[in-house]
């Protein structure tokens, strides 16, 4: 199994996002994506420290594409 991978969810998560509507699931996952981009957006800042932020950017966008490099 690919440990990124979940492969149970408690019964009563289940139920919290049965609940919400679509548009508030959108919304939880839009924040989700946007933390993991600006946490990887901050590690690579401080692994490349030379590096200008379209650089940055290009190499977060290219990793939340691709995968990592």
């Amino acid at each position: 199994m690919n440990p990124l991978q979940v492969d149970h969810i408690e019964p009563e998560m289940v139920r919290i996002l049965r609940e919400k509507t679509p548009a508030e699931r959108l919304a939880i996952a839009n924040g989700m994506w946007r933390s993991a981009r600006d946490m990887l957006r901050n590690l690579l800042r401080a692994e490349h420290p030379e590096w200008s932020d379209d650089e940055v950017d290009a190499a977060v966008a290219r990793r939340l594409a691709d995968g990592t490099d």
